[in-house]
């Protein structure tokens, strides 16, 4: 996959939009932050991954690009470890409702929460 035309923080720094030649994705910090690729969320099998509560108010310190094929995202709260590849953004665009959904569920069943809301 092509790298995107567009990879820009909004203001607050809680989203990402990512463009596409053909299609572009905003896709929340948070979703980011709750669904990155590092080893440290998804662990190296998927009976490993783990759910990470309270995130609400998880903002991008900054995106810094990894060759041609990737960027690492640094959150405010020291996480960096996430390669987010092309692909992986394309695909968190177009599944992110059922990956939101997913999370959400899987936060209520193990009694878990976003965090709270404003500061």
């Amino acid at each position: 996959m092509t790298p995107p035309t567009e990879l820009r923080v909004s203001k607050d720094r809680r989203e990402l939009t990512v463009t596409f030649s053909a299609t572009s994705h905003r896709l929340t910090a948070e979703l980011l932050r709750v669904l990155s690729p590092s080893a440290e969320v998804q662990g190296h099998s998927p009976d490993q991954r783990v759910t990470v509560p309270g995130k609400r108010d998880v903002t991008i310190r900054a995106v810094e690009p990894v060759g041609n094929y990737a960027v690492r995202i640094i959150f405010d709260d020291g996480h960096d470890t996430g390669l987010f590849t092309w692909v992986y953004l394309d695909t968190l665009g177009k599944e992110k409702d059922a990956r939101w959904a997913s999370y959400l569920a899987e936060l209520e069943a193990k009694g878990l929460s976003r965090g709270r809301e404003g500061g």
